[in-house]
């Protein structure tokens, strides 16, 4: 059975709770920024004081990564325990934000992150060598000290991916609306890809207020995703990537 909740509820319990939120759980309007126009990236740090690390920050995200000026050697594995969750899809006026259910995480070097939901950017936020790709997932994780770390994946036009075609079909008709659909379960490991070699790198989020502090995991391999499944998403958001933003000499480490 299919119920439509109001997806301001659970953004209101979060935004009590926890603090530096995910962007995707952020509680502003919609209207309040946006990717084009007046209100675009450029003119974020100037929408609201809340907003100033946009244009202040020295750590911010995402980067176009060059391969060969990267730290390289022997980073500890990221190890995934993604467990399925009931399907909660939200158009929140700005991305296609999946909210998951508890109990999933990763460990990075014994820290455990717990997976609290994803979204999706097109085109790519971040860029290897200067070179972009059709989208982006990302998997926002939180740790018990509040600290955040996002994974990243790159999406490429090739095949249809599974978790994808699901998605999109619950994708709700009005912003600012959430499908809970319990008779649907889903899981966060068909967005990975086999190899999970990576970059990270200290950044910040990508949208409003910009929150630095955020560790990044940018996985190597992309993951594919049909040609379909990419125009579908466009149709909703032509386009919902921050540019990418100086690298102000930060160390970035890559897998080997």
């Amino acid at each position: 059975m299919k119920r439509r909740r109001n997806a301001l509820l659970p953004m209101i319990i979060l935004a009590s709770g926890l603090a530096g939120l995910p962007a995707w759980c952020h509680a502003a309007d919609a209207a309040d920024w946006s990717y084009t126009g007046p209100k675009g990236p450029a003119r974020w740090g100037k929408l609201d004081k809340s907003y100033a690390l946009c244009a202040e920050g020295t750590a911010q995200s995402p980067i176009d990564i060059p391969d060969g000026d990267v730290r390289k050697g022997d980073l500890p594995p990221i190890l995934f325990n993604y467990k399925q969750s009931p399907l909660k899809i939200v158009d929140d006026g700005h991305t296609v934000r999946v909210d998951y259910a508890p109990d999933s995480w990763i460990t990075v070097a014994g820290t455990r992150y717990e997976l609290v939901g994803f979204h999706f950017r097109n085109p790519s936020e971040h860029k290897i060598d200067r070179k972009g790709h059709d989208m982006e997932a990302q998997l926002v994780h939180k740790a018990k000290d509040g600290k955040l770390a996002v994974v990243a994946v790159l999406l490429r036009q090739g095949n249809e991916n599974a978790l994808l075609k699901t998605l999109w079909s619950h994708v709700p008709q009005a912003k600012g609306r959430e499908n809970l659909v319990d008779a649907v379960k889903i899981s966060a490991v068909g967005l990975l890809p086999p190899s999970k070699d990576y970059y990270t790198y200290a950044g910040s989020l990508t949208t409003p207020p910009c929150t630095e502090d955020v560790t990044w995991f940018l996985l190597k391999t992309p993951v594919q995703v049909s040609a379909e499944q990419i125009a579908r998403f466009a149709r909703i958001y032509p386009l919902n990537a921050r540019p990418v933003q100086p690298r102000n000499d930060r160390d970035i480490q890559g897998s080997p």
